[in-house]
């Protein structure tokens, strides 16, 4: 499969991550996440997303929400575990 992800930043102290999507559909497609304390031993992603033509913010967007869903339950099972 072809790599279709370019990282355009990676901090490792703010725990952010940006990276622009080169290929497919989208003339435009950046996005970053970041993780942030939200809480006493709780954190919080934020997923920005910016694409373009406006047509694909939809289905764009339901891959956001699966993408997170996934790394919530990975992250709570990893937990349970101990």
């Amino acid at each position: 499969m072809a790599n279709d992800h370019n990282a355009v930043d990676v901090d490792d102290e703010a725990r952010r991550f940006a990276y622009a999507a080169v290929e497919g559909r989208a003339t435009h497609h950046n996005a970053s996440m970041q993780v942030c304390a939200d809480g006493e031993g709780r954190s919080r992603l934020i997923w920005i997303t910016d694409v373009l033509p406006n047509d694909l913010a939809a289905s764009v967007s339901d891959l956001v929400e699966q993408g997170a869903a996934v790394m919530k339950q990975t992250l709570e099972e990893e937990a349970a575990r101990g």
